[in-house]
C-alpha cells in the first residue's frame, strides 16, 4: 500500500502562484510514477501532469503547459506541482496518484490516490 497526502491548496488571485505537495508513505516511492489530476465542480476528473520514477520524463495537459511544473524528490518521498499564472478555470480539487508505469499514469490508470486538496482561483 502507498498512502498519499496532498497539501498546499488554498485561495489565490488570478495570476498568482501555488505549490502543491504530495507526501507518500508505505512502499518505495521511487518505484512509482506519479501524477497530478484535478476535478472541478460538475466536471470529470482530468489529467494535469505526470513524472516518471527518476524524473527522466514529464507530461502535461495542454491547458497547463508552460504554467505548471511537476517535480519530485525521492529522498523526501514527495512530489510537487508548481502552479504559476493561475486562472479561474484552474479552480478544482487537486489529487496526486501513484502508478507503476509513466504511460499508465498519464492515462489515469493509477494504483493509489490521495484525498485531494482544494485550489480556488478568484478572478
Amino acid at each position: 500500500q502507498v498512502q498519499l497526502v496532498e497539501s498546499g491548496g488554498g485561495l489565490v488571485q488570478a495570476g498568482g502562484s501555488l505549490r502543491l505537495s504530495c507526501a507518500a508513505s508505505g512502499r518505495t516511492f521511487s518505484n512509482y510514477a506519479m501524477g497530478w489530476f484535478r476535478q472541478a465542480p460538475g466536471k470529470e476528473r482530468e489529467f494535469v501532469a505526470a513524472i516518471s520514477r527518476l524524473s527522466f520524463s514529464t507530461a502535461y495537459a495542454d491547458s497547463v503547459k508552460g504554467r505548471f511544473t511537476i517535480s519530485r524528490d525521492n529522498a523526501k518521498n514527495t512530489v510537487y506541482l508548481q502552479m504559476n499564472n493561475l486562472k479561474a478555470e484552474d479552480t478544482a480539487v487537486y489529487y496526486c496518484a501513484a502508478g507503476g508505469q509513466f504511460r499508465d499514469v498519464t492515462n489515469m490508470n493509477t494504483d493509489y490516490w490521495g484525498k485531494g486538496t482544494l485550489v480556488t482561483v478568484s478572478s
